[in-house]
């Protein structure tokens, strides 16, 4: 088991940098390649008038996580275990699946992402970079043995790297901060396209597997299991967390910002305008060495790469949590990274031998699209366990938070719901082979049966009765009998994520992981 290192009485700021670290390893899924790329679109299509969004988006999740984190605090039991708890084994290997595609998808931006940065700096080919992305991940994952803290310290640094690459981007870019204002509290849609591209910008942001993830990676911590030592765990994780997407909020911004700013600039020449009509991941580096230079194109180059290997950290250690707690397996990190990558890669090199640059910006859009259908499958278990008073006591969401998840996971469905039956009423409108009735039968015969599965499945997940799980809640709650201990994932001695869960005596302070 990993050592521990014991607190005592230490000043507030000292005891939050213990608990500093797993809000940052799940920031990282809000700056992921695809997170980018329609960063970047939102501000070359409608220059500031999507900041609300990001604002609002980053709002939403900051809820959604500090949810998710609520719940390995109180429980000692991470979102998986859970789910594995609440719901019939049929449901769960369900679940368990829909949980590893959503893994799956993340990582393909991931894979892509970092197959542009090597392609930006090193002139290397994309299917080249392509294949690299599965190997260069494993060299982080190899610091899992010194130790948690050593790893969340890693990360960390990526994230400032890629804060620090695009906010030296934006000061070159020079956007007018008034205008950034309006958009950040202003909130506009001024078409239908700018309400297309609101609705991808929030679906970007919330990542499935970072639910399953935040729940997991706060049990590193050890805390009181009095109320008292709870609440305060609660307390100190939720502003770690706070502190972190507000980092990403601003990182977000500033991607957004410069293409506004390049895109409507007055004198902008005909290439450039080129450009900005579609813009990704690739052509941006063509739009910033000519509008800010080459340094400009090198310093987001930097900032992909760093984006794309510290998303692909995060996600193995969210699939490792997944498989256990659904399957009660586990694997070597290193063997669960190879199989993630090679399933992601194997598509990702395909596009990228078949359709080039623009094909592997095509596959990013899809596996956004797929994230976006998986959301409301670990979303509402996490939502429905978080207001049980049976599970989390008094420690239960609050009836606003309740409302306001409630509502977002209603809106993630309706979204998905009216981006399956447009995609599909476009394929009809555009597709000039055959009958255009026929086409308008098949198509119905293929949405509507799909449409009505998904909110049977997702009416399930929210209406089922409860599990009658109360003990889980007396155990933390029962501060009178010493220490305890929650098994919740396999130990390990070397010194990477502590996989045991133990309550420190209520006479001690908070213990975290060396």
């Amino acid at each position: 088991m990993a050592a521990l290192v014991q607190i005592h009485e230490t000043p507030k700021w000292k005891k939050l940098l213990s608990f500093v670290g797993p809000g940052f390893l799940v920031s990282v899924a809000y700056l992921d390649p695809g997170n980018l790329e329609t960063d970047l679109q939102a501000g070359a299509d409608h220059k500031y008038e999507l900041l609300w969004i990001v604002l609002l988006g980053l709002a939403f999740a900051f809820i959604i996580q500090s949810r998710s984190a609520n719940l390995g605090v109180v429980t000692g039991r991470h979102l998986s275990e859970h789910c594995k708890m609440e719901y019939p084994k049929p449901v769960n290997y369900c679940l368990w699946i829909l949980a590893e595609v959503a893994v799956i998808a993340a990582d393909i931006p991931q894979v892509i992402g970092t197959a542009f940065a090597l392609q930006i700096l090193f002139k290397v080919p994309m299917w080249i970079g392509v294949l690299l992305a599965g190997l260069n991940t494993l060299l982080l994952l190899g610091l899992q043995r010194y130790g948690i803290r050593k790893l969340e310290i890693v990360i960390g640094v990526l994230v400032l790297v890629v804060g620090g690459c695009f906010f030296s981007v934006m000061v070159r870019a020079r956007p007018d901060p008034k205008e950034i204002m309006t958009g950040m509290f202003a909130p506009k849609l001024s078409s239908v396209e700018a309400t297309k591209n609101a609705i991808a910008l929030l679906g970007a942001l919330i990542m499935p597997h970072n639910l399953f993830l935040h729940s997991a990676l706060v049990i590193s911590r050890k805390i009181p299991h009095s109320f008292e030592g709870i609440r305060n765990a609660s307390k100190y994780f939720l502003l770690e967390s706070g502190i972190a997407l507000f980092f990403a909020f601003l990182i977000n911004v500033a991607v957004v910002s410069v293409t506004g700013s390049v895109c409507f600039h007055p004198n902008l020449s005909p290439e450039n305008r080129t450009h900005c009509k579609n813009i990704t991941l690739d052509s941006a580096v063509s739009l910033l060495k000519n509008a800010l230079g080459e340094w400009s194109s090198k310093l987001y180059a930097i900032s992909l790469l760093a984006a794309g290997q510290s998303s692909t950290v995060t996600g193995t250690y969210a699939g490792q949590y997944i498989m256990q707690g659904f399957l009660e397996m586990k694997l070597e990190l290193w063997l669960r990274n190879l199989v993630t990558r090679f399933i992601a890669i194997t598509p990702s090199l395909l596009v990228c031998i078949i359709g080039g640059s623009s094909g592997a910006a095509r596959l990013i859009i899809i596996a956004s699209m797929i994230l976006s259908f998986e959301l409301p499958f670990a979303l509402i278990p996490l939502v429905r366990i978080t207001s049980s008073s049976a599970k989390m006591g008094c420690h239960k969401n609050s009836i606003p938070v309740t409302l306001i998840t409630w509502l977002l996971g209603l809106g993630v469905t309706g979204i998905n719901i009216y981006f399956l039956s447009t995609s599909f009423m476009g394929w009809i409108k555009n597709n000039r082979t055959g009958n255009k009735g026929i086409r308008s039968i098949v198509a119905g015969l293929c949405v509507f049966p799909i449409m009505m599965l998904y909110i049977a499945v997702l009416a399930y997940l929210t209406f089922k009765k409860e599990r009658d799980l109360s003990g889980i809640a007396d155990l933390r709650m029962n501060s009178s009998h010493g220490s305890s201990a929650i098994s919740s994932i396999a130990g390990s001695e070397n010194g990477s994520f502590p996989m045991t869960l133990q309550r420190a005596d209520e006479n001690e302070d908070v213990i975290v992981s060396a």
